[in-house]
């Protein structure tokens, strides 16, 4: 699958989880959403992109035991 039909795919699929959702009370809300989204999108990919790793381990900095132990 070519990069531009990957990121067109996880777009809509974030797109339509926001929508669905409607509202949001604060930023960190929908930030909260998109990170558990994203989480669970990633499960359904057959080939993960080769710099995933390196966003995986940003994420583990900036949040902590709540990635680490997400992703075990």
């Amino acid at each position: 699958m070519p990069v531009t039909n990957a990121l067109e795919s996880l777009h809509m699929r974030l797109r339509k989880i926001v929508k669905n959702r409607g509202h949001f009370p604060s930023d960190e809300a929908a930030t909260k959403l998109l990170f558990l989204a994203l989480r669970n999108i990633e499960k359904d990919w057959k080939m993960p992109q080769r710099t995933w790793r390196q966003a995986a381990n940003q994420f583990a900095i900036m949040f902590g035991e709540r990635f680490t132990n997400a992703i075990d």
